[in-house]
């Protein structure tokens, strides 16, 4: 839904709002899913888009790089398949038990007095598997994946006028439809993130974003965010601040809770017993 933020008090808070990586960034990439998941994309490109072997592991990687995922850059170069088979090949066949529940990282969330929003490029099923493994389905108020930013697009509605053009028109609509089919938004794109800000209805001199990637963390500061780079110590660039993991964030951030200091030493029940998709 679009314009889902809801006026409120934070109680002089400096922040309003947390946007959240899931993958790798609220669990570590020792468990595995990531490159569990590259084998299954490269797998799919091999068995269901019969794209030449030799060629998979190169190609995988460096669409990944260009455009954020793979998938996008398949999309990019011509290559049909559906998203949502392409979605159910790939993570149905991910190690989801080595996915426990994080009890720690579930009440440092629900003790931060800001709204908190996931922002993947993942689909809303993998969301959801992953937010239940980790036991924090309910700390967040809504998900921001695949879907949200890549609504399925409807095909013009038919006139029954005739025109003159009306030949030229149609195919000029049909190019324009195959166009958008090829055209798959996410991070670390500007446009993906200036779409989440609009779409979480947040100020992003408010919000602060966490994410695993450092070509994210750039894009991200660009769209003015506020930035903190998961899984390093360093500071990259674009990056306000670095946690080595995402448990530290109390230490690395008490600003998160200054101005509501009555929820430091306590855990907030959450309002909403399941995670909605922003859409």
């Amino acid at each position: 839904m679009e314009g889902v933020g809801v006026e409120r008090s934070y109680n002089g808070a400096k922040y309003e709002c947390l946007l959240f990586d899931m993958d790798d960034t609220l669990y570590p990439m020792s468990t595995g899913l990531n490159m569990a998941c590259r084998k299954n994309i490269e797998e799919f490109m091999l068995h269901r888009l019969g794209i030449e072997e030799t060629e998979v592991p190169r190609m995988c990687l460096e669409l990944y790089r260009e455009y954020g995922t793979t998938m996008a850059g398949l999309k990019d170069l011509g290559y049909e398949f559906d998203d949502d088979e392409f979605h159910a090949y790939v993570h149905g066949k991910l190690p989801y038990e080595a996915l426990k529940p994080d009890p720690l990282l579930r009440n440092l969330l629900l003790s931060m007095p800001q709204r908190k929003i996931i922002f993947t490029n993942a689909d809303k099923a993998h969301a959801a598997q992953v937010l239940s493994r980790l036991g924090l389905e309910d700390c967040f108020e809504g998900v921001i994946c695949f879907e949200t930013l890549n609504p399925q697009q409807q095909p013009p509605v038919a006139s029954s006028v005739e025109h003159p053009n009306e030949e030229a028109n149609e195919t000029e609509n049909n190019n324009e439809i195959q166009k958008m089919k090829h055209q798959i938004l996410c991070k670390p794109s500007l446009a993906a993130m200036q779409a989440a800000i609009r779409i979480a209805n947040v100020d992003p001199n408010k919000t602060i974003f966490f994410d695993d990637s450092t070509r994210n963390i750039a894009s991200a500061k660009l769209a003015e965010l506020h930035t903190v780079i998961v899984g390093s110590s360093n500071l990259v660039p674009g990056a306000d601040h670095a946690l080595n993991s995402i448990h530290n964030i109390k230490e690395a951030l008490p600003q998160i809770w200054e101005g509501d200091e009555e929820h430091l030493d306590q855990v907030i029940q959450p309002n909403v017993e399941t995670v909605e998709v922003l859409a």
